[in-house]
């Protein structure tokens, strides 16, 4: 008798679901969550790119700027799945409107540091770290209505 007024009042317990739509809804973070999260993994984010900027003036310190600053930015895009959810992020990001920028950012990503250990080159490794920060700063403000937009239109009243 209990089932039944838990079935019609809507609170039946999901006792017939798959163990993947268990598991899915067992591991939904409240909003409080999702947020603290996502403000601990951007702010570790900015710390990881600070400290790789204060790092570049020390002997082999190239090294540890291109993986802090590649690690601060991993970390600083990963932060926005605590708020969407990973599959919305990864839906988000491939985007016509943003695929672009994705794809430069993950392969700049990926070539700073194959410049910094495999190829040994100290400029190449800046001109991508350069081009990683450039990147990223296009991919997040695609984000923000009419930002692209504004950017382009500044940048052509100052070039004209």
């Amino acid at each position: 008798m209990d089932k039944l007024r838990r079935v019609l009042s809507g609170r039946e317990e999901n006792e017939e679901l798959g163990l993947t739509a268990q598991v899915l809804d067992a591991s939904t973070l409240s909003y409080s969550t999702r947020v603290k999260w996502f403000v601990i993994c951007f702010a570790s984010g900015i710390l990881c790119s600070i400290l790789g900027t204060a790092l570049l003036f020390l002997p082999k310190g190239l090294h540890l700027f291109a993986v802090f600053y590649t690690l601060g930015n991993v970390a600083a895009l990963s932060s926005t799945c605590f708020l969407m959810g990973p599959l919305k992020q990864l839906k988000r990001m491939f985007e016509p409107t943003r695929l672009i920028a994705t794809i430069v950012m993950l392969l700049c990503l990926v070539l700073t540091l194959c410049a910094v250990f495999w190829w040994n080159k100290k400029g190449l490794a800046i001109i991508f770290c350069i081009l990683q920060f450039l990147a990223m700063t296009w991919y997040s403000i695609s984000y923000i209505p009419f930002a692209r937009d504004a950017v382009l239109k500044c940048f052509t009243t100052c070039l004209s």
